[in-house]
């Protein structure tokens, strides 16, 4: 652990919290903001990697950003329901203030340090295809005209992709993620499923489908 710098660089960020340790995980999640909803008026969600965190701060890395002070609602399986707003606009993501209580920071910080101690471990994953999770997860997606969108890979096997991103393409469309071609075949809660036109390599695979054009 190292004392937090520049993730919380705002000028809402007390010396207080600049004093507080920066614990530096991967967690996937997922995401919303107030200022992204459906045609229903229902927040839209997608997905999120958190990259640093400490008691009252978290970097988010995130296919799509609002402006600072805009209020964020994540939800993670290892540390639950996360509230916050944010604080500080990236161009692969943003960092928000958390809002809790002092409990609810004591509990957090407990969990932090659990997944700080224990973010090497990993679970078997017995699908036929390999899922491998970007270090990187930006990527661009391209569509048949030949328009561009920056989208978020959630995972990816030699078979294809999940993606999360401002829009959600109809099942059926054909596109690309980063160089590779594929079809959505799949729509969910955050995102929608690509299957690639070819399986693709495991050794180049990465390197193919995140790709910033």
């Amino acid at each position: 652990m190292s004392e937090i710098g520049d993730v919380a660089a705002s000028d809402e960020v007390s010396d207080v919290q600049q004093q507080e340790f920066q614990f530096s995980i991967c967690i996937p999640g997922r995401f919303s903001l107030a200022s992204k909803r459906d045609v229903y008026g229902n927040r839209r969600q997608f997905a999120c990697r958190v990259v640093n965190a400490s008691q009252q701060t978290m970097r988010l890395t995130t296919p799509v950003v609002g402006p600072v002070k805009e209020r964020v609602i994540a939800y993670f399986h290892e540390l639950g329901k996360i509230q916050g707003t944010i604080i500080r606009v990236m161009l692969d993501g943003i960092v928000i203030k958390t809002v809790a209580s002092a409990d609810e920071r004591g509990r957090l910080l407990r969990k932090l340090a659990w997944l700080e101690q224990n973010k090497n471990y990993n679970v078997p994953d017995m699908r036929q295809h390999k899922r491998i999770v970007p270090q990187d997860p930006i990527s661009t997606m391209i569509f048949s005209d030949g328009s561009m969108l920056s989208c978020f890979v959630i995972d990816m096997s030699a078979s294809g992709v999940a993606v999360s991103a401002d829009v959600t393409p109809e099942i059926g469309a054909v596109l690309a993620i980063g160089k590779v071609a594929g079809t959505v075949v799949r729509h969910f809660e955050d995102g929608f499923a690509v299957q690639f036109k070819h399986l693709q390599p495991l050794n180049t695979l990465e390197r193919l489908v995140i790709h910033k054009f």
